[in-house]
């Protein structure tokens, strides 16, 4: 069954963070990474992760830096800061907090988690 494309629109920071926790990747890297780990089930384009990496460059959660490859073009890198760190931790966190309470609503109330 097809997920709804609206359920990811809110955690592609917080999968990308996740991404680069175990090292530096380049974005077709990062999109091929996220499709096997998640089965399939999410497929970023690169029209979206670019300007997400970008975003998530300026507010100095990632690095990025460049490194020549067998392509004619370099390869653009990134690196997950100390303060990306920080906030995947925070928004895993978050995350976890709401799925916990989505799965106490769909499974009939608290305390059944």
């Amino acid at each position: 069954m097809p997920i709804d494309k609206t359920l990811l629109s809110g955690s592609t920071s917080l999968l990308v963070l996740k991404l680069l926790e175990d090292g530096d990747k380049y974005g077709y890297q990062m999109i091929e990474e996220l499709r096997r780990r998640s089965d399939e089930t999410f497929s970023l384009k690169a029209g979206t992760l670019y300007p997400l990496l970008h975003a998530l460059e300026q507010r100095g959660d990632i690095t990025a830096w460049e490194e020549s490859s067998d392509t004619a073009r370099p390869r653009r890198y990134y690196h997950l800061t100390e303060a990306g760190r920080a906030r995947l931790a925070e928004k895993e966190t978050e995350w976890r907090a709401y799925a916990g309470a989505m799965l106490r609503v769909l499974e009939g109330g608290a305390g059944l988690v």
